[in-house]
């Protein structure tokens, strides 16, 4: 007899693959396989589909379809933004602005021009709840700036971030900017004129869409240098054969976004409520990590007082959840992400992130409310207060 699966509660490392997506995305991975920059009737087809797809992912972000650069993920997106900016506008300065709670995939790519060509890097603080103050973003500006990176929202605890006033203030002094928009993208609404983006990156995969494909919003007339070279793929920005099936999922699957946004974003929130009530009625001294209003409405970062995150979730194996961004799974030390928000050590290893999804139900948090109390009685934690 195969044992029951974990109730899921970590869509913000991954989502499932929504049917819908996945049916959109099967006759391309059987009989239209063909090359979309063939000329031929196979060709028109696939071209024909990523075309659709780019219309799709643009209506959802408020973009122009020829402002959608189609990538290998959310990584590559945001490589590309950040790479991309700096290489082509380099002759004018090579100074970048970011925060100190980004995803690796900017932070990394931030160090890795700062240490092989010759960036500096001013990576500016948050406050307690892991939002950033736009004014020390302003201050933090200079004649040799030439990027600001500003994350939507926080993947480990939600908290999303004054990204429209940050990006006025960079674009009235000339400098791009980009944003990680991974975690917000189908949650909450991302209309790029709106935040006033240069650059916004989207990941396949936290969208009900499948691993290895993404997108970047590149607004039009946007000076950006190539990471990937080859042909001219992508109006020259990205080199490389269309994945197509891929592509078509992610098109699919924000069409599924646009279409249920507020629904879906009022039902998750109210489930997420729920659970945070029925544990911290339960939990002495349960503490929430990030800003209490300004989160998505799907993530709850939470915190046991002298419990490990890891441990709390191994006695609970009925649910499948994490201690913070999978990109570091398996860790020991406390989240770079935490700390930035001035946790001690010890109290950010306490952290356990617990995010909902489309597939989420009443019953889901019901039973994962129960069993996360019940391994916090058996650890003993309720009589350390």
């Amino acid at each position: 007899m195969t044992p029951e699966r974990p109730v899921y509660l970590d869509y913000n490392a991954t989502t499932p693959v929504d049917p819908a997506v996945f049916a959109a995305m099967r006759p391309y991975l059987e009989q239209e396989f063909g090359n979309p920059s063939s000329g031929h009737a196979y060709g028109q087809t696939a071209r024909e589909a990523v075309e659709h797809a780019r219309r799709q992912v643009s209506e959802l972000l408020g973009a122009e379809p020829d402002e959608i650069v189609f990538t290998g993920g959310g990584s590559e997106a945001d490589n590309l933004a950040i790479c991309g900016v700096a290489f082509a506008w380099r002759d004018r300065g090579r100074h970048i602005v970011t925060t100190a709670v980004e995803h690796p995939a900017v932070l990394h790519t931030c160090r890795y021009l700062e240490r092989r060509h010759g960036f500096t890097l001013t990576v500016v603080p948050v406050d307690a709840t892991g939002r950033v103050d736009p004014a020390a973003v302003g201050r933090a500006l200079r004649d040799d700036t030439v990027l600001v990176s500003v994350m939507h929202a926080q993947n480990e605890v939600g908290t999303v971030q004054p990204v429209a006033e940050i990006a006025a203030a960079a674009r009235g002094r000339g400098v791009a900017f980009h944003t990680d928009a991974a975690q917000s993208v189908g949650k909450i609404p991302v209309r790029v004129h709106d935040l006033a983006v240069d650059l916004l990156a989207v990941a396949g995969h936290k969208v009900y869409a499948p691993k290895g494909v993404g997108a970047l919003f590149v607004r039009g007339g946007l000076k950006l240098e190539p990471v990937i070279h080859g042909a001219g793929h992508e109006g020259g920005r990205r080199a490389g054969t269309e994945n197509v099936a891929g592509i078509v999922g992610l098109g699919k699957a924000c069409a599924l976004a646009q279409e249920h946004l507020e629904e879906e974003r009022r039902r998750l929130q109210g489930l997420r409520d729920e659970l945070w009530r029925r544990l911290v009625a339960a939990i002495p001294g349960l503490r929430l990590h990030g800003d209490p209003e300004r989160r998505l409405p799907n993530t709850l970062n939470v915190g046991v007082p002298g419990v490990a995150g890891e441990d709390l979730l191994a006695a609970a194996p009925g649910i499948a959840a994490s201690t913070g961004s999978a990109c570091h799974a398996g860790r020991t030390e406390p989240s770079g992400v935490l700390l930035a928000m001035g946790l001690a050590k010890d109290e950010a290893l306490t952290a356990v992130r617990l995010s909902l999804g489309r597939f989420t139900t009443e019953a889901d948090v019901r039973q994962a409310a129960d069993l996360l109390i019940a391994a916090v009685t058996e650890l003993g934690a309720t009589h350390r207060g």
